[in-house]
């Protein structure tokens, strides 16, 4: 739990693990959030630069379905780009390491940040679609690689609690681009191109401060065979701790890994042993990004605008919701390793489905209730954001480490994370039309969603808190249809929550 880290008598490891999750969460994570919330309070602003620039360009106006397009794609493009940088997680981790990636992929926020911030200047609607393109590349890349890093340099007992504060940045994120798009900050029309380059400077100083901290000591030692390094490293985060039994783990990790080679992603998806990990985590993560939480970020001023709120309104309501979400982020990350991941998920999930029926209901009522069902859909739209951040804001990335031994990890994360951008793309472009098409209804489609995601959590996915990999491996392997001497050949060794399991391949 967090207080074990907190109050920890060795207080050096203590700083330390908590310093590189900081800073690898605020350079990275953080940026995912903001620019997926960044884009709605100038929404406006940038569909009148996209008309003025084409007007003076090519002497024509745009209608207002053209408009909606561009926009639409300028918003879903974000997450095109994550799909490439999920793609190229598992190659780029091999070849520079979890942390060298991190240091690596800032130079993409510095273009991106760069292309938005002066395309307002050079009157060029492409370098706005461009640059949030490269952005989105950034983020697949280390929204992935993150927890990824946290989860290889955490003890056992805390791989939860270190899992989801990278969750906790993402809703931080989501709330400074609120907090920064008021009318008073940089809301306003000139200043919007600053408001969407703005994510160069969190970047800058993970840049330069993160170099300061040690790789992943497992990937040190087991990937690049440096057994001084890891254990340099591994005495950066375990200052007091037994060094000499985790190195001794790790390098009968690396025997076990000898004969065993990286699953493709094809590999993966054809592997009988793992089918049900593979499902669990493709109804997980599009479960998430077709829950309706993308919908909301991207277009919270517009629901608000149909809720009947009043415009002078919005965007301090707006701020209020980012301030609700930080709230529940922290207390996910604080209840993770008390509560289980099964409870989290399903409560937020169940909460998330309640609330979208409720907006489409105080919508339908609205004309007959009055004034009182704006107050209504706010709270609704509350609750949606309440939900995701405690559990499924999180967790998803955390059981794709937790569902997969070491050799199929990299192409579970692939998987996962192309599928959650994927959906997040389809998201950001159809939900204007999905809306102008079904009007209120259309909630009602993510509440189904949250409630069967909900219900295959409730009856296919285990509880994995304090299992080792073995046992969740076991649960699944009835399951899988895999025989019950085939189950008892899974072995490994405690690897501190990151192990290799013995199975055939």
């Amino acid at each position: 739990m967090a207080e074990e880290v907190l109050l920890a008598k060795d207080a050096k490891s203590s700083r330390s693990l908590l310093a590189v999750a900081f800073l690898a969460s605020f350079g990275s994570s953080m940026l995912y959030g903001y620019n997926l919330a960044v884009v709605n309070s100038p929404s406006e602003y940038i569909k009148h630069f996209f008309n003025q620039s084409m007007n003076e360009s090519y002497g024509r106006i745009l209608d207002k379905e053209v408009i909606t397009v561009m926009y639409s794609l300028t918003v879903s493009i974000f997450g095109i780009g994550g799909v490439i940088g999920a793609l190229l997680v598992g190659m780029l981790v091999t070849k520079f390491g979890r942390k060298g990636t991190l240091v690596k992929s800032t130079m993409l926020v510095f273009v991106g940040g760069g292309l938005m911030g002066f395309s307002r200047a050079c009157g060029s609607p492409a370098m706005v679609i461009i640059g949030r393109f490269i952005t989105g590349i950034h983020s697949g890349i280390s929204v992935s690689v993150v927890p990824m890093y946290l989860g290889e340099i955490a003890p056992t007992n805390l791989r939860g609690f270190l899992g989801l504060i990278p969750s906790i940045h993402i809703c931080l994120g989501v709330f400074l681009a609120q907090v920064l798009g008021l009318h008073e900050l940089l809301g306003q029309e000139v200043y919007w191109p600053v408001l969407m380059s703005i994510v160069v400077i969190p970047t800058f100083i993970q840049l330069i401060l993160l170099q300061w901290f040690p790789e992943s000591p497992r990937y040190l030692l087991i990937e690049k065979k440096n057994v001084q390094a890891a254990i340099t490293a591994l005495k950066w985060y375990r200052a007091k701790g037994n060094i000499q039994a985790e190195i001794e783990e790790m390098q009968e990790e690396q025997r076990s890994l000898s004969s065993v080679q990286t699953v493709s992603v094809l590999g993966l998806l054809k592997d009988r042993s793992v089918r049900w990990q593979v499902i669990t985590i493709v109804v997980v993560n599009i479960g998430t990004q077709l829950s309706g939480i993308d919908a909301i970020w991207f277009y919270t001023n517009t629901i608000f605008e149909s809720a009947g709120i009043p415009d002078p309104q919005i965007q301090y309501t707006t701020v209020g919701t980012g301030a609700i979400e930080v709230i529940c982020g922290m207390l996910g990350c604080f209840t993770i390793e008390r509560l289980g991941r099964r409870p989290l998920l399903i409560g937020g999930f169940v909460f998330m489905g309640i609330c979208c029926a409720g907006i489409t209901a105080s919508l339908l009522l609205q004309p007959s209730e009055g004034p009182f069902m704006h107050h209504y859909t706010v709270a609704c739209v509350v609750g949606i954001i309440a939900g995701f951040c405690v559990g499924p804001a999180g967790v998803p990335f955390l059981i794709t480490a937790e569902l997969f031994k070491q050799s199929h990890r990299p192409a579970a994360y692939t998987v996962a994370g192309c599928l959650n951008w994927m959906s997040n793309f389809a998201i950001g472009f159809v939900f204007p039309f999905l809306q102008m098409t079904t009007g209120s209804y259309c909630y009602l489609i993510f509440c189904a969603i949250c409630l069967g995601v909900a219900g295959y959590t409730l009856f296919i996915i285990p509880e994995t808190k304090n299992k080792t990999f073995v046992e969740i491996s076991q649960m699944f392997a009835a399951r899988n249809s895999i025989l019950e001497k085939d189950a008892d050949e899974l072995k490994m060794s405690s690897m501190n929550g990151y192990g290799s399991f013995g199975l055939y391949e």
